[in-house]
């Protein structure tokens, strides 16, 4: 069984209703005066900073430091506000497959493997009651490279156990084939589910270890490395 288990957030936890794509959109329009931004930007998949990069660069704003801080500053304001507006939901599966980790005979690690920042996280798991679930994890303010933040989370959980894991130890679950592609990263298999941002077919043609409908269709039993 995998000793570190590590879960994307959108699409795989939980489904927001587009809250995060439209606090990006209120900070392009509040702070950097350039409404609907947003949609000319791909989200699915990809970190919080790369994101931003990418509408620096399309806007000609400069990509410094003092830049991401004014788009970051206020960002969970916004987060937070879209989400008591927006309509989400936990997604199935998650709870039961958590509770299922949990009691196990060795329990592993859980933590998140995201491409949101922190406290972008932190505020969207809080809204759902999922955030005490999770005892570590690698953010998009870690590093903006997906697949860096892989050796992030993986140097993270052998902290915490108190031990080096090698990638066989580690699930990696995502629904986007750039989990799949992180997973591969530190050579762990990845668990994907078909509830956010990609299909079956694309998600089957990535082949990852396990692929479901949805996280109800998997127990923890069913994790063997």
């Amino acid at each position: 069984m995998p000793r570190l288990v590590l879960f994307d957030i959108d699409g795989t936890l939980i489904r927001t209703g587009g809250a995060g794509m439209a606090a990006f959109d209120r900070v392009f329009t509040s702070t950097f005066q350039k409404p609907g931004a947003a949609r000319s930007i791909k989200f699915s998949g990809r970190t919080d900073t790369s994101i931003v990069r990418d509408f620096f660069v399309q806007q000609g704003i400069e990509p410094s430091p003092a830049s991401f801080e004014r788009f970051f500053e206020p960002y969970p304001f916004w987060l937070d506000q879209v989400l008591r507006e927006s309509a989400g939901c936990v997604l199935p599966g998650v709870l039961e497959l958590i509770a299922g980790l949990r009691a196990l005979p060795e329990p592993p690690a859980i933590g998140l493997l995201t491409g949101n920042v922190r406290l972008g996280a932190e505020i969207k798991l809080r809204h759902y009651g999922l955030w005490q679930h999770f005892e570590l994890g690698a953010f998009g303010d870690d590093h903006e490279d997906r697949n860096q933040l892989a050796v992030i989370a993986r140097e993270r959980g052998s902290r915490h156990l108190g031990r080096v894991l090698g990638g066989g130890e580690i699930v990696v679950v995502g629904d986007t084939p750039h989990d799949i592609r992180c997973a591969r990263a530190i050579n762990a298999p990845c668990l994907a589910v078909a509830t956010g941002g990609a299909t079956w077919e694309e998600l089957a043609g990535h082949k990852p270890a396990w692929l479901v409908e949805d996280l109800g269709k998997v127990t923890a039993a069913d994790l063997r490395v």
